[in-house]
């Protein structure tokens, strides 16, 4: 009899201690845990046509900042994914993941090919008016549509006439601003680790 009380006894205790421990494991991980980083950072470019460097003036070609308390969430739509803020017109915030600079231009409302460039006029193509070049991080390339955008990246977008030297002279007037943006706080998204957690996001973590 005295063997029965002791085991029951000991199984109780037994699993009062690993309760209490369970209790202990999650309290831990409820405190500690900290969202995974979204995808946030900059590229700076310039597009310029026929020798004119492009301005980007509507209103349209920027998002707004709501300025709303950052939480972790998904990207809901193509512009959230590459974006201008502030009519900033060379610096391009990028949100997610294997965004190219295709998707970047059609953000914009602007088409961009190989051998063409749709503007908010018209279709420009390779023909005896001019060509399109591209220079990307110092160097001629002849495609940009697929090319993921990189962090820091420089882009000329360039439709003309213009020679080697036009191009290179029309490249250096690109900024090189995307690192300020990178280490700065973006009012519009969690950028550069601003990242508040809710207590929700912190319970679905537990399990």
């Amino acid at each position: 009899m005295k063997r029965k009380i002791f085991n029951k006894k000991t199984l109780l205790a037994g699993l009062a201690g690993l309760i209490v421990g369970v209790i202990a494991l999650l309290g831990i991980r409820f405190a500690t845990y900290s969202a995974p980083k979204q995808p946030h950072y900059h590229a700076n470019f310039a597009v310029y046509i026929n020798g004119e460097r492009e301005q980007f003036k509507g209103f349209g070609y920027y998002e707004e900042t709501a300025g709303e308390r950052c939480t972790l969430h998904p990207v809901d739509s193509p512009k959230e994914r590459a974006h201008m803020h502030d009519k900033v017109n060379d610096v391009v915030h990028v949100e997610d993941n294997l965004v190219t600079w295709g998707n970047f231009m059609q953000n914009l409302g602007w088409g961009l090919g190989d051998d063409y460039l749709k503007t908010a006029d018209g279709m420009l193509i390779n023909d005896a008016n001019g060509s399109l070049h591209f220079i990307l991080n110092g160097k001629p390339v002849k495609s940009v549509y697929d090319t993921i955008i990189g962090d820091k990246d420089k882009l000329l977008i360039s439709y003309g006439t213009e020679n080697n030297s036009d191009l290179q002279a029309q490249y250096k007037t690109i900024a090189s601003t995307a690192n300020k943006y990178d280490t700065s706080k973006d009012p519009a998204s969690c950028g550069a680790g601003h990242t508040d957690v809710t207590t929700s996001e912190r319970l679905k973590h537990l399990f």
